[in-house]
């Protein structure tokens, strides 16, 4: 988006009430439920297109990088396709036909410089997100990310870092570190260098440098694996107040069997300490994790000792998805999706059922603290923001009421707000008057 507008074009998120002449769609490939929606959305503006209130449909991303032969023979609606990482050939073909904006794009190039770091931000001014690396070489037995994105390859600590100052510069307070696997940043880099150096994670003295650099309000991590966890990375976040007490690591079960079966390379015992280290190395942390249910080979009896296992670990932020057959993976390839659907999502809702369960007893916790809130928008007569245990849309929100407050809030500011009531997954308070 920051090429096309440094090209001249205006670019516009407008699904829900599309007015563009040329539509991108980016697609996402990693389970079915995704591809199918972005199937959805492909075939709801090829009927705007037929109908002729579009102009030019083009589709990127995930799916097509993964299913680019087969979209085209069954989607031929689709002016053209492009993979995940080919936005600047996209860039190259809207511009073909224009000597005068191709010149003017040159021009732009040359006195912007259209730096790797700068971007459109299409968050919210005062949060964004920082992905620090992209692929995976984890290869679970599951997952399709190797086979879209390819190798796991680190982003330079020294871009990453101009980046954040940048963004810091754009009005940013909040960021979102993310990658696909965040536990292995700067391994690639390391071994690369053929250094002998003897710590080769780089991610503790990443985040150590970025929570220096000034403006930076909250960082918030996304995404670890559990496996060679970078533990240095704890006391870092218990160093520094802008690193938020907050974890993703996706754990995915808790058998022995299902995570040999999975190929997570960890054992239970490995997998339960490590959450205790983090628990005690960082008091307070807010632990959010993904598990996965109905993998080829899970037994009601596997899923009978997860539920145990949940209720006795009480994570603070969960999600659970059911298997996904992908084409191509280790599961796909050796095993048989022989748990009916339906078996799987009664497998999700118990499990869902139950965290909701554990959510409202822990967010019980939070009435009568006061907690530092950065709101995020106003809707009717609730402002809503979120402590530094919530992530922007997936987390646990807090509604302040406009009634009889005398505080005139700001988004993208912080207050101080005193948690009043807590329900399953949302907290409501006040301003200390």
């Amino acid at each position: 988006m920051r090429q096309l507008e440094a090209a001249g074009w205006r670019c516009v998120h407008d699904a829900e009430n599309p007015k563009g002449e040329i539509c991108v769609i980016n697609t996402c490939g990693f389970i079915g439920d995704a591809k199918e929606e972005s199937i959805h959305m492909i075939l709801q503006m090829a009927e705007r297109k037929k109908k002729g209130r579009l102009k030019k449909l083009i589709v990127m991303g995930c799916l097509s990088e993964r299913y680019r032969a087969e979209l085209e023979s069954e989607l031929p609606e689709v002016d053209r396709y492009f993979g995940k990482f080919d936005f600047m050939e996209l860039v190259e073909l809207l511009n073909k036909d224009r000597s005068a904006q191709r010149q003017k794009t040159k021009d732009l190039h040359k006195s912007i410089g259209c730096a790797n770091y700068e971007r459109k931000l299409t968050t919210p001014r005062h949060y964004a997100y920082l992905k620090i690396s992209e692929g995976c070489d984890r290869f679970c037995s599951y997952c399709a990310i190797p086979l879209i994105t390819g190798r796991h390859t680190s982003r330079p600590k020294a871009e990453l870092l101009e980046e954040v100052r940048w963004l810091v510069s754009q009005g940013v307070k909040e960021l979102n570190v993310i990658a696909q696997d965040l536990s292995s940043y700067g391994v690639d880099l390391v071994e690369s260098q053929k250094s002998k150096v003897e710590r080769k994670h780089l991610l503790p003295e990443l985040i150590d440098e970025i929570a220096q650099v000034p403006g930076v309000e909250w960082i918030r991590l996304h995404y670890a694996y559990p496996t060679d966890f970078p533990e240095e990375l704890l006391d870092v976040m218990a160093r520094h107040a802008n690193v938020c007490k907050y974890l993703d690591i996706a754990l995915q079960h808790c058998t022995d069997h299902m995570l040999g079966l999975m190929r997570r390379h960890i054992s239970r015992a490995d997998q339960d300490a490590l959450i205790s280290r983090i628990r005690e190395r960082v008091p307070g942390i807010c632990i959010r994790t993904t598990l996965l249910v109905g993998h080829p080979g899970e037994t009601e009896e596997d899923f009978e000792e997860l539920k145990e296992w949940t209720r006795r670990m009480r994570f603070d932020r969960m999600g659970c998805f059911a298997y996904s057959d992908e084409e191509g993976t280790y599961a796909h390839l050796h095993y048989t999706d022989d748990i009916p659907q339906e078996e799987k999502e009664r497998r999700v809702s118990e499990l869902m059922a139950l965290q909701q369960t554990i959510s409202s007893e822990l967010l019980q916790r939070f009435v009568g603290r006061t907690e530092r809130v950065i709101i995020d928008r106003k809707e009717d007569d609730y402002y809503i923001g979120r402590t530094q245990y919530d992530s922007p849309e997936v987390d646990c929100e807090v509604l302040i009421s406009t009634k009889g407050q005398s505080t005139r809030y700001k988004v993208g500011e912080f207050y101080d707000v005193k948690i009043t009531r807590a329900e399953e997954f949302d907290l409501y308070g006040e301003t200390e008057q």
